[in-house]
């Protein structure tokens, strides 16, 4: 009937892109912030170097030349190596993130899903450190009190059939008021078997 008092099983991760379109912009996006803050701090240095010079030995050679001039190589190359590097922490960083909301939704759709088609049997269960855990517990607060419902509605049509059966067995009622109320009995047993709980 029901599974209110089972401690939740653990819940292991599988799948780390749940929801690939969601995950994927939201990856892309923080790359895009990684590589535009990148190009920023290198437009600002170079900017703010370009007003200075430099004194350099290239190839044996005293070449004197603005900083930023200078500097524009070196910064071309360290905002690749960081580019990158940081890109890739950033791309294992965001799935992480975006996975601990994108398994939460997935969840909440297979569990409203299965409140459509009238289960109300499993709770709603999230991993420890998933987001949105006061939506679950708010969700399954519903479900438990719904499956109470159901449960005193059920206990209800059992006593109903049980007077019915005592009725006619002992044929106090005519036969069209007791055909009337099997018939109504039968409408909640069939509309009541519809939800699990």
């Amino acid at each position: 009937m029901t599974n209110a008092g089972t401690p939740p099983r653990r819940i292991r991760r599988k799948n780390y892109f749940i929801d690939k379109k969601f995950q994927g912009t939201f990856i892309l996006k923080f790359c895009m912030l990684v590589a535009a803050t990148g190009l920023f701090i290198m437009v600002v240095l170079y900017s703010l170097s370009n007003k200075a010079t430099t004194v350099s030995f290239i190839n044996s050679r005293v070449v004197v030349q603005t900083t930023a001039d200078f500097l524009f190589p070196l910064l071309i190359q360290t905002f690749v190596i960081a580019t990158v590097f940081v890109g890739i922490a950033t791309i294992f960083i965001t799935l992480f993130i975006s996975h601990r909301i994108a398994g939460p939704a997935y969840r909440f759709k297979k569990t409203l899903a299965d409140l459509s088609g009238g289960n109300f049997s499993e709770n709603c269960h999230l991993r420890r450190k998933d987001s949105l855990q006061d939506v679950a517990k708010a969700l399954n607060d519903m479900m438990s009190n719904v499956r109470k419902g159901l449960t005193a509605v059920n206990s209800s049509l059992t006593k109903l059939k049980n007077k019915l059966g005592d009725v006619q067995k002992s044929k106090s009622v005519d036969d069209s008021e007791l055909r009337e109320l099997k018939k109504e009995a039968s409408e909640l047993d069939e509309a009541l078997h519809h939800f699990k709980f």
